[in-house]
């Protein structure tokens, strides 16, 4: 039986706690080996791991398999190329950069090192979100036409206060919960050919908008519209896909209800929506398993919102 995965976290912010270490820790074949944070008492709730405040000490220790990059945004692409560099494979967080360019960059690195790079779409890997893709493939729908997602909700940034800063993050919801959506829209049309938008800020004045929509043209005909914002007080998760025939109705996105032709599934996600993107990266490393959300595939989502505020900033 080969050694367990020994995994490095950079950073220990909210989704690092809540649902990333508790993934690793749960997976069989992880063990948390160690973290970066700027706050090594963070790390006391995770006794027997090492802790570093700077990545470069770190990535010196040879015992270290993998990296989950939890830091921020504007962070993903320098700590991510790093990691590949010094050998280990990569599970970073969404989105996967500051732009496309980052994203291109990160994907060469993966190919120079031959390392894993993985993305956090975790919803690549949600029971309902599959058998959506093979419910268009059968044709169950005729011909897809339509994606439809929303995402709305109120700005509430506690623990995580540099999403306000663009500096930092890129973007407000269109790249916190857009890319989610995006991404999703990828999966079951493929490569996107077109994309353009509008960023608002109607309710809050801050640096980032409060509100985004995308809209995206893939090459079979296909287009997605992504609405999000931080401007609802009603909090919205919808998403359907509609074709020639029917549509499959997925709301909310993160529930496990699936319908289409008059029929209802319950496909419910994993409790810990992180540890089958984890468990998946693992298994890629350790047996060769594809990828669920390989990065050349996830910066596809950077080139539809690097083209979204391309046109934003012309119109």
């Amino acid at each position: 039986m080969r050694k367990p995965l020994a995994w490095l976290v950079i950073g220990i912010g909210d989704i690092a706690r809540k649902r990333v270490i508790p993934a690793i820790l749960a997976e069989p074949r992880s063990t948390l080996y160690g973290a970066v944070t700027r706050d090594p008492k963070k790390a006391a709730a995770y006794p027997g791991i090492r802790v570093w405040t700077a990545l470069d000490d770190a990535l010196r220790s040879s015992a270290i398999d993998a990296v989950y990059v939890a830091s921020p945004v504007s962070l993903h692409a320098p700590h991510t190329i790093a990691c590949l560099l010094a050998g280990k494979h990569v599970l970073c967080e969404k989105p996967v950069a500051m732009n496309y360019s980052e994203a291109q960059s990160m994907v060469a690195a993966a190919r120079e090192t031959r390392r894993l790079f993985g993305v956090a779409y975790y919803r690549r890997l949600f029971p309902k979100l599959i058998r959506a893709k093979q419910l268009i493939a059968e044709g169950a729908i005729g011909q897809p036409v339509l994606a439809e997602a929303n995402c709305h909700g109120w700005l509430n940034n506690q623990d995580r206060g540099w999403l306000l800063d663009p500096a930092m993050a890129g973007g407000g919801p269109l790249y916190d919960t857009g890319s989610h959506r995006i991404d999703a829209i990828n999966f079951l049309f493929g490569r996107p050919v077109k994309a353009t938008g509008l960023l608002s800020n109607v309710v809050h004045r801050v640096a980032v908008e409060d509100s985004a929509t995308a809209l995206i043209d893939y090459e079979s005909g296909s287009r997605g519209i992504v609405d999000v914002r931080w401007n609802s007080r009603v909090a919205r998760d919808q998403f359907r896909v509609i074709g020639t025939g029917g549509e499959i109705d997925l709301d909310p996105l993160n529930g496990p209800a699936l319908r289409y032709c008059g029929k209802e599934e319950q496909l419910p996600t994993h409790a810990n929506v992180h540890y089958p993107i984890v468990e998946n990266l693992v298994n890629a490393a350790l047996d060769g398993t594809p990828l669920a959300c390989a990065g050349e595939d996830a910066i596809w989502t950077d080139w539809v919102t690097s083209e979204v505020l391309r046109q934003a900033a012309q119109a």
